[in-house]
Formats: structure tokens, sequence, C-alpha cells
């Protein structure tokens, strides 16, 4: 059966063997079910879901909350994410459950605030990147909530089974966990709910070392309680659990913790959020329907640059050619330049964004494309009155930031998200066990920005699920972490499998291109002109010509690419999942 599953892929059992002995991680392949996420216990709380009757949503839900137990150093509980959701026969929908800006936090009282203890000298960052100065409301758990209670069919306290038995049972550390913890150890110690959580007894945990998080497994266990006390239906339980963390006991210790630490949150910030639903934003490249969040989040950014790059023949060129690398490097650049300009919350901005995700659009824009030279300016279309960029003086440096769960069920449900934020160095919010996050760095204090802060709205987000249907059947689902990577490392990824006929797992392993060609999301919002990183796989013949071009190119690690996707394809009724090597990705099926 997988011999006829892949020559109707395409690949002949002779070319077939000779990929797979070129990667570095045998691809998975299944005929009923898939789970890819960061490791083997947030995969395992998915696949347990599936295997004891639970949907794709009831996988997903309990995948990130094992993931919000053992991978925050790069996500917690308190952080935020969107999520894409396709149920079998219907169209997608997305779920923002993203955090906002606190009543208190104005952007003038950040113009005129004191630097942390932790910032340097002529390094302040417009907005703390870590701290209680820097959290938004806690947006993921509500987006879970609202997920599990209108798509999934498990009972809160059974999707949160896995993660509670890692917490309070403990699991052993990976080295990148461990690493973070020590690498931010001076700031932790400056809470000592963040020290005493992260390293018991003060001592940073070694590497496979059990590690339990008993003050979080404390907290999930109240809110299952919560679901067990109230009354009514299975959707009336599940918003028993929502309004526990948001209202209740849980969120009043939460925003109490920040209140009395000189954080701007306040317990009404937690009572008056809510995760909610918006509309995918689309666009057709090819005859693949690409599906991703709005616009605030990058997710249009890959929009923008497939219809760019639907007017070049990118097969003619040559897969990672000096001509294919430029071109969409080129139209990634002129993509990032409309985000970092036109992109935010549209419930506090008029977003031009019938104009930006338009054929006409991107056919005007092809022409600043120049197939001999690389740009070095930062060209957003003129759309509206002119706005200074913001741009620090600073590095906002490595990104530590997130995570990503994919779920395709046997019934054809999907579950597609990038759970994110509260990474370490977190602040654990007193005895609850659970980090917040710092996202509101993501925002800008230039006057009549789009993401400018303002009390209420939600920072643009680097976070950008993607979905593809063909024929408005699923085709694919993927994302990744990466920071402002995240858009540029899965069109390189989409584009090896539409264009180039990969399959996945050799889709992500192919030697990646990262431009830094934008306005940094984080911390100093800093712009690098023409700055490209290429991995050293890259022929020396390819590295050089770009350098002929302009791009100023520096050659990184073979596998440094910031972003690591996990994407599973589904076709002809199987499914085919690839896990990137750069970082802990995992992806099982069956």
């Amino acid at each position: 059966m997988l011999r006829s599953a892949f020559l109707a892929f395409g690949i002949s059992a002779a070319a077939l063997a000779q990929q797979t002995q070129q990667l570095m991680i045998w691809p998975v392949r299944g005929a009923r079910e898939m789970v890819g996420a960061a490791n083997n216990f947030e995969v395992e709380a998915g696949y347990r879901m599936l295997v004891q009757g639970g949907n794709a949503i009831d996988a997903g839900v309990a995948a990130t909350l094992a993931a919000a137990v053992t991978e925050q150093a790069r996500f917690g509980l308190g952080g935020e994410m969107p999520l894409i959701i396709k149920m079998a026969g219907k169209p997608p929908k997305v779920i923002s459950g993203v955090g906002v800006a606190p009543a208190k936090a104005t952007a003038e009282l950040y113009r005129s605030r004191k630097a942390e203890p932790w910032e340097e000298p002529g390094r302040i960052a417009p907005i703390p990147h870590t701290g209680l100065m820097g959290v938004i409301t806690p947006g993921v758990f509500d987006g879970l909530m609202l997920a599990l209670e209108d798509h999934g069919t498990m009972p809160f306290a059974k999707v949160v089974e896995p993660a509670i038995e890692l917490a309070e049972g403990g699991f052993p550390l990976g080295e990148e966990f461990v690493s973070f913890i020590r690498t931010n150890t001076k700031i932790l110690e400056l809470w000592p709910s963040s020290r005493d959580f992260f390293m018991p007894g003060g001592k940073v945990p070694g590497r496979a070392e059990f590690w339990k998080g008993q003050a979080l497994a404390n907290s999930l266990r109240e809110l299952a309680r919560a679901e067990k006390k109230a009354r009514g239906n299975r959707a009336k339980k599940i918003h028993a659990v929502r309004d526990y963390f948001y209202r209740g006991p849980l969120g009043k210790r939460i925003a109490a913790y920040s209140e009395s630490n000189g954080g701007p949150m306040t317990f009404e910030d937690m009572k008056n959020y809510r995760a909610e639903y918006d509309e995918p934003r689309t666009t057709n490249y090819r005859g693949y329907t690409v599906v991703k969040p709005g616009f605030w989040t990058q997710g249009p950014v890959m929009l923008e640059a497939l219809n760019l790059l639907e007017g070049y023949d990118l097969k003619a060129m040559g897969h990672n050619s000096p001509q294919y690398l430029h071109t969409v490097l080129e139209a990634v650049k002129l993509a990032f330049a409309d985000r970092d300009r036109h992109y935010g919350d549209p419930k506090f901005s008029k977003i031009p964004e019938q104009i930006l995700l338009s054929k006409e659009y991107a056919a005007e824009r092809r022409k600043l494309i120049d197939p001999a030279r690389a740009s070095m300016d930062h060209r957003p279309g003129v759309l509206g009155p002119a706005v200074a960029m913001p741009s620090g003086g600073g590095s906002s440096g490595a990104v530590q930031d997130t995570t990503c769960v994919n779920v395709v069920d046997r019934q054809g449900n999907m579950f597609n998200a990038t759970p994110s934020g509260a990474w370490l160095p977190s602040v654990i919010a007193g005895g609850t066990g659970i980090p917040l996050s710092s996202r509101l760095q993501s925002f800008v204090l230039t006057e009549g920005h789009p993401n400018m802060l303002r009390p209420g709205a939600r920072p643009r987000v680097t976070l950008s699920p993607t979905m593809v249907l063909k024929d408005g059947k699923p085709f694919l689902v993927m994302s990744t972490p990466g920071g402002d990577n995240q858009d540029q490392a899965m069109l390189q990824v989409l584009l090896n499998i539409v264009e180039f006929g990969m399959i996945p797992q050799e889709a992500v392993e192919a030697p990646r291109f990262q431009s830094e060609h934008f306005h940094a999301s984080f911390a100093f919002h800093e712009f690098v002109p023409g700055k490209v990183n290429l991995e050293r796989r890259f022929p020396r013949q390819t590295i050089e010509k770009m350098n002929e071009l302009g791009h100023q190119v520096e050659v990184r690690g073979d596998w440094s690419n910031g972003s690591a996707p996990t994407v599973i394809l589904v076709r002809d009724g199987w499914l085919d999942g690839g896990s990137d090597p750069r970082r802990g990705r995992v992806i099982f099926g069956r």
C-alpha cells in the first residue's frame, strides 16, 4: 500500500530511495491520523485523545496544554495563540487567542518609563522585553477553551490529564529547557516566584533531571474541579472553566500578583478578556487556497509574497538557484515592508487589507523587483499618510519564543496552532505556576501607526499557522516557531512542495535563507537593510552569486535557520508528515 501511495505522489521507487538516504529524519506516514508538535510528551498527549475516541480539536488542546508544561522555555499558559480549525466538510475558522494591552498600558506610560534592573544604560527598549511591564492578558487558555467548547468532544478534565501528569509527576528536562534556565538565572532571581518554580532549592536543574511544576499542576486541577462542580451540559461546564481562569479565584490571584508588583495588568483586564473568532484571510496560488490568520498577525505576509511570486516561473529557475533565491527574497522584503507599515489590530485601525491581498496590487508591486540587484530600501505600499517607522539602536537578539501543534484526525478534522508567549525568562504569577507573556513589546509607540500601543488592542504578533486547501479539500497544515522568520520559512517549505514536488520531510530539511530586511517585531524593532542569512549547505557558487547581486550575506551553520516547521500533508487518503531537525520537532501517525 505504501509503495502505491508513493507512486500516486509521483515518486518512483528509485527516486524515493535516493531521497530518503539523504534525509536526516525518516518520513512519517499514516492512513488514519497524525500529530505534530515539539516533543514526545506533547505528541503522546494529543495521540492519547485520538486513541480514546476524541477528535483533532481534543488532541490539539491536550497537546498544547502539555506544551505549557514541558516547553516553558518557549511557551507557557499565560501566552497567546492564533488557531486555524477545519472541521470535516466545513470551511476553516480562525480563533484569536491573543491577549490585549492592559487598560493602564498607554503609550505615554512607556515613553516616560524608568529602566528595568536588567536593562543596560543606553540599551533601553521602547517597551520592556521581559517582566511585568511587558505583560498582556493571557490569551491562549481562552482560545483553547473556545475551540474545545465549540468543536471538541471531550471534557476539559480529560484533555488536561496528560498536562497534570507531567506537571505533578515530573518529566526529564530537555537540553534546551535547561539551557534557557541557566542563561536567564540572574533575571529569574529578581522574581522569587520564578526562581522557586524553575530552580527548586535555588539550583539550576540538569538535563534529563526530573522536573516538577507542582504549582502549575495545582492550578490545572483547580480548573478541572471547576468543571466538575458546574451544572449544565458540556459547553456550560467548559465555560465554567474559562470563567474560573479569567473571572474566578485563579484570575484574581494572577491579577493580584501583577498589581502588587507594579504591573499594569489588573483583575478588570482579566475579567474583560475573551478569545474570539475571526475570518481567515486567503489567497489562491496556482490552484491552492492558502489560509492564514488576519492582520493582527503577520500571516498575510505569506499571502502577499505568494501573490507576487505567482508572476514568475519559479520551477524553471531551479530550486534554490541564485535567481530563485533572489526573486523569493525580494518578494519577501516587499511583503514584510507592508507588514511593518500597515498591519495592526483591525479593531483599532483601518487596515487596507482588500488592496494588500489583491492580485492587482501584487502586479504593481512586482514591478519593483529588480532581477539584477537586491534592494536596500524599506518599501511599503503608499496606501495612506506617511508614518515614520520605529527603529531602535539596539539589537533584539535571538528570539526565544513559540512552538507549534498540528493534528489531522481520521474524520478529516484539522487543528493548526502556533502557541507562544510566556517564554523564559518569564514571571510566574505568584503561587499559580502560570508564566505571564511579555508580548507587549511587539507594539510600537509611533503616533498614527496601526500597531501603536493602545489599551485593549492586540499586538501584531509574528505567530502564523498555515493551512492549504486544494479544490476545497484539506491538503496541508503547517506551523513553526521562529519569530519574524516564521512566514519566510514556511513560504520556502510550501514552495518546495507545490513547485518542486518534494515530500514534506524533504521540504523541511532543504537549505533555507532567512532575511532580516524588516523592522523586527521585538524589543528595539531594528531594521537591517539587505541582510540575509544562508545555511552553509548552499553551494559556494550560489553564495558568491548572491553577494554579487548585492545581498548582505552571512553564512551560518548547516542547520542554522531559526524556524522548525512540522508539516502534515493530506494526499489520496493517506498522511505524509515532516518534522524539522533544526529544533526538537516530533511527528507521529498511523
